[in-house]
């Protein structure tokens, strides 16, 4: 069994499941949006998906090995303490979980040479932390499936 996220994420043969179930969390997570914010971030979300189709899951394959060290001081501590719902850790720690997964993909758009995405993601930014500590609970019940089967 499968210790650590990288040992459950990263294995070359659970890879590609792991990239579109991570697809369809943001789908879905993006599709959950309601309000002004949330037009805001549909709005953002399709102008980059018609700037370069298949962005979301290259983006999501590109940034995976990233986001799973980041989430991994998270994931030993859960494992530690015999945690069975890692949705529900991640919820209970959101202020410190979001940060680290933000700290990624800000790094990232840092790099970016496209200003059309930098453009983009300044936009959604802002609201960038409330996003991900909503999305916790799946990004968490997702791993715990993927673990599941490691």
């Amino acid at each position: 069994m499968a210790d650590t996220l990288k040992e459950i994420l990263l294995d070359s043969s659970r890879r590609p499941a792991v990239v579109s179930d991570f697809e369809g969390l943001v789908d879905a997570e993006v599709s959950d949006k309601g309000g002004v914010s949330g037009a805001v971030v549909k709005t953002g979300f399709a102008a980059v998906k018609k700037i370069k189709p298949g962005i979301i899951p290259a983006a999501v394959d590109t940034l995976l090995d990233d986001f799973a060290g980041a989430l991994e001081p998270f994931y030993g501590d859960y494992k530690a303490k015999g945690g069975n719902d890692f949705g529900a850790y991640l919820a209970s720690r959101s202020d410190e979980a979001s940060d680290a997964l933000l700290s990624v993909t800000d790094a990232r758009a840092e790099k970016s040479s496209r200003d059309s995405i930098k453009k983009v993601y300044g936009k959604l930014r802002p609201n960038g932390k409330k996003n991900v500590e909503e999305a916790l609970p799946r990004v968490g019940q997702l791993i715990d499936k993927h673990a599941a089967s490691a």
